[in-house]
C-alpha cells in the first residue's frame, strides 16, 4: 500500500513523497498532504490490461494526465486515441473521460485545477531575485 510521507516542511512549504514510483501501485492524491489550494494532484497505477474502474467527469476542474512510463488507450467522450510515456493530455470540463493500460504497467500523474483560473505564470507571475545560494 502507498503512504504519503511527510518528509520536511516549514512556513512556506511542504514536501512529501508517495514513495519509489517505480514499484508504486493503486491511486494516491496529495492535496490533503501538502496542503494545496490551487489544485489537486494524484499518482496512479494500472497493471496491463487494466482501466480505471470508471468513466468521470468534472463541472468545474479541468485534468491534465502525464503518463510517465507505460503506453494505453485513453478515451475523451467518444474518442480514443493511443497514449505512451511523456504523453501529456488535458481533459477539459463536461466530458467524459478514462484511462486503460495496454502494455507495460502504466504510471501516470494527474493534476486537476479549476478550469480557466490560471491568470499569470511563468515570467508573468515571476520575479528575478537576490538570494544567498546555500545549495
Amino acid at each position: 500500500m502507498n503512504q504519503v510521507k511527510t518528509i520536511n516542511s516549514g512556513d512556506k512549504y511542504v514536501h512529501i513523497s508517495v514513495g519509489n514510483l517505480q514499484s508504486f501501485e493503486g491511486k494516491q492524491f496529495v492535496k490533503d498532504a501538502t496542503g494545496a489550494t490551487s489544485c489537486e494532484i494524484s499518482f496512479g497505477t494500472l497493471p496491463v490490461g487494466e482501466s480505471v474502474p470508471f468513466f468521470h467527469s468534472h463541472r468545474k476542474n479541468e485534468e491534465n494526465y502525464i503518463i510517465l512510463s507505460g503506453a494505453g488507450k485513453f478515451q475523451v467522450d467518444g474518442e480514443v486515441f493511443d497514449v505512451a510515456e511523456g504523453s501529456v493530455i488535458r481533459v477539459a470540463t463536461n466530458c467524459d473521460r478514462n484511462l486503460k493500460c495496454t502494455s507495460a504497467p502504466i504510471t501516470y500523474i494527474c493534476i486537476q485545477a479549476k478550469e480557466g483560473s490560471l491568470d499569470a505564470y511563468t515570467m508573468t507571475d515571476a520575479e528575478i531575485t537576490t538570494r544567498e545560494n546555500l545549495m
